[in-house]
């Protein structure tokens, strides 16, 4: 999500690497992760999502980039801590921690300029660190979580958003270095983190749970579970999605919104679409002046049918390339964007860096293709000079592994 336009949010899927994976486990997971990718570059520098024409693309990139990768980071982390035969990681809690102060460290500087993008990765080591015990769970335990997740973490949102101040509006910011200058400060970024920011512990934790149960219950190796994997996303994502397009559009639930707006958004009631144009204010979280809010599925709403929609989303992308890998042929086409995909850290980092420098404020077609283009074949020129080395999984993928290790050796 830049800062000037919220309808881009993204994020990227940073996962410990299972170094005893088999390779064709690691290419699927790692296909879709590539995917994710591309998805979040559609939404940063891709022209406007429109429901016609080559910009279909656009809609479908829009507002589950972040979901899917972070759906796509608790299934890693699972088969991370040995899947289906869940193991003690090397390391232990301490490992977790380090990484997680790096990935927050990161986000803060990412975030120092004050432009570019709304950066995930400061949200994405409280999630981490929150996701530790939950890895030791066992499936049925994390199914549970993941479902009341998914309805208890929006309602919350919006029940504590008047408490904090957000009834109308005031959500969406990010931790920033000036946060951690004074007391009020540090209050402000763990509000920002917990509750009011772009990607909110409350909405966004769900998906890194559910991750982490289908990493649980999904055998990689076998065609079956993937195919179930790839059919009940594709139905949890229509579900999601068709149930809230009936309760408002057919419903009455958009007459209910468009009252509350015309009772607390007036000036948005002369825009072509009110409730959009309320909730890119909202840099996407609903605000807390109607129940019905909670009905809505679009991007960035954060209410409990995105979720579900965005679950089966990710689900099913994670299905479809876990089959699509199991034909040799097409495994070996899709080769570079598995690289991309274990690059994944490393392609968010200097992405983000340019869009905060030179690429600032452009969009288009062309943007797009270049950003692409630089990161396929940055990876694939990365990977044939390190391929033997311990840098062959990108710069800082690699310096994460080694410090990683470092922590394990003192246990």
């Amino acid at each position: 999500m830049t800062q000037t336009a919220p309808a881009t949010a993204s994020a990227p899927p940073v996962t410990p690497p299972a170094a005893s994976a088999p390779a064709r486990r690691l290419i699927g997971v790692d296909v879709a992760r590539a995917v994710a990718i591309l998805a979040m570059f559609a939404a940063h520098v891709g022209p406007d999502a429109e429901l016609r024409g080559a910009r279909l693309l656009m809609v479908a990139a829009d507002g589950r980039a972040p979901a899917v990768f972070t759906l796509i980071a608790g299934f890693s982390l699972a088969l991370a801590n040995g899947g289906r035969q869940p193991r003690r990681t090397p390391g232990g809690f301490r490992a977790v921690a380090v990484r997680c102060t790096v990935l927050a460290l990161l986000g803060l500087a990412l975030a120092a300029p004050g432009r570019g993008i709304l950066g995930i990765l400061t949200f994405y080591a409280a999630y981490f660190l929150a996701a530790e015990p939950f890895t030791r769970l066992r499936p049925r335990a994390l199914t549970v979580l993941a479902a009341t997740g998914i309805v208890l973490g929006p309602v919350l949102s919006y029940v504590l958003g008047p408490l904090a101040g957000y009834r109308v509006s005031g959500r969406g910011g990010i931790p920033r270095p000036e946060d951690l200058t004074s007391f009020s400060g540090v209050v402000d970024l763990l509000d920002k983190t917990l509750l009011s920011g772009a990607y909110p512990f409350l909405t966004y934790f769900p998906y890194v749970v559910v991750g982490l149960a289908l990493g649980r219950l999904v055998d990689v190796h076998r065609r079956k579970p993937a195919v179930k994997l790839a059919v009940w996303g594709t139905v949890t994502a229509v579900v999601g999605y068709g149930t809230s397009w009936l309760l408002v559009d057919h419903g009455g639930g958009r007459q209910a919104i468009l009252e509350a707006i015309a009772r607390h958004h007036a000036w948005a009631l002369d825009r072509e679409d009110p409730v959009v144009s309320v909730l890119a204010r909202q840099f996407g979280a609903i605000p807390s002046t109607d129940w019905h809010w909670l009905l809505l599925s679009g991007p960035y709403s954060q209410t409990p049918f995105e979720t579900l929609g965005n679950v089966g989303v990710g689900a099913a992308l994670i299905g479809l390339c876990l089959l699509a890998v199991r034909v040799r042929t097409v495994a070996t086409v899709l080769r570079p964007l598995a690289v991309v995909g274990t690059m994944a850290l490393s392609v968010y980092t200097l992405h983000a860096i340019a869009l905060f420098s030179f690429a600032h404020g452009v969009t288009g077609w062309v943007p797009l293709m270049w950003f692409c283009v630089a990161a396929l074949v940055g990876c694939w020129v990365w990977e044939r000079c390190f391929a033997t080395t311990a840098l062959r999984y990108g710069p800082l993928e690699s310096a994460l592994r080694a410090l990683t290790r470092a922590t394990a050796r003192k246990d």
